[in-house]
């Protein structure tokens, strides 16, 4: 399939898209069994898709990268992050997506002289994320209550550097639904 071919596709599969909705593009079809339990931990316990999720769930993206993804979700009224189903979601014993920021930017180029800060601790980029924390992210994303860099900061700082939705009253003085907690 050519990358016009896929932006087509992922065009199609937005069309219409739902702010509250999150998008989950599934790169890897090697294991049925395990998106299988994807779905159904987006989905939530009662089967029910309380936020709303958009799936691209077609082989022409087998094996695309980050880049193809969102070269092909480039648009301006497209979600704040994409959620990849990869190889390593299946590796992964808590089905792991990988989030990507949609509005990240390279400041590699950026003269030092001027932004020494952004060249040294550039933004994080993606992280990763068990199903069940997709919602929550989406949502604070496009809400922009937090920044994709305080999510993966959190993410990172478990122990796997996996990210999992908060559990239990959030902490004074932090709204509920913040920050997850890494793992």
């Amino acid at each position: 399939m050519t990358d016009q071919e896929r932006r087509d596709d992922a065009r199609r599969a937005i069309e219409g898209w739902d702010t509250w909705a999150a998008f989950v593009v599934r790169t890897d079809f090697g294991d049925e069994a395990a998106w299988r339990e994807v779905l159904a931990e987006l989905d939530g316990p009662d089967g029910d898709v309380e936020t709303g999720v958009r799936v691209l769930d077609a082989p022409c993206w087998s094996g695309a990268s980050v880049e193809e993804v969102l070269a092909a979700v480039d648009d301006d009224e497209g979600p704040a992050a994409v959620f990849l189903a990869d190889r390593h979601t299946w590796e992964s014993p808590v089905r792991a997506l990988l989030a990507v920021d949609t509005l990240w930017e390279d400041e590699s180029g950026l003269d030092p002289e001027y932004y020494q800060e952004l060249v040294d601790a550039p933004a994080p980029r993606e992280f990763r994320l068990v199903p069940a924390a997709v919602h929550g992210v989406h949502a604070n994303l496009e809400l922009g209550n937090l920044g994709f860099e305080e999510f993966a900061a959190s993410a990172a700082a478990g122990p796997r550097g996996v990210g999992r939705p908060p559990s239990g009253p959030a902490p004074p003085g932090q709204a509920p639904g913040g920050v997850f907690r890494g793992q």
